[in-house]
């Protein structure tokens, strides 16, 4: 078995949604833009939440990305643990109307 850097995964990841017609978003700012919801992103799907609700119609109705995100909920245990961190990225597939579990299963 071939051993993957984190690099490697990420862009193998996002290198396989991109073959499937999916279009490669930049991570979004951790600080969210015209959202008074959150104070940090923590999610990977937060920043296009826009795109859901229909608010605004998405670059591409397939879109794939690796979003940085700030976790807050349990920061009092940070540094306590070793599954405890602040900053992650979280790699997303994302379709917005195109395609629903019958496609997308079948990918994962």
């Amino acid at each position: 078995m071939k051993w993957m850097s984190l690099n490697d995964l990420r862009e193998a990841y996002l290198s396989y949604f991109e073959s499937k017609g999916h279009l490669r978003l930049k991570s979004f700012s951790l600080i969210p833009i015209n959202d008074k919801s959150l104070l940090l992103i923590n999610s990977g799907m937060a920043p296009m939440k826009k795109y859901f609700t229909g608010e605004e119609e998405p670059p591409r109705h397939r879109v794939v990305t690796c979003q940085k995100c700030i976790r807050t909920p349990d920061i009092d245990r940070v540094g306590k643990t070793a599954r405890h961190g602040t900053y992650f990225e979280m790699l997303g597939n994302f379709s917005f109307g195109d395609y629903f579990k019958e496609e997308a299963l079948p990918m994962a």
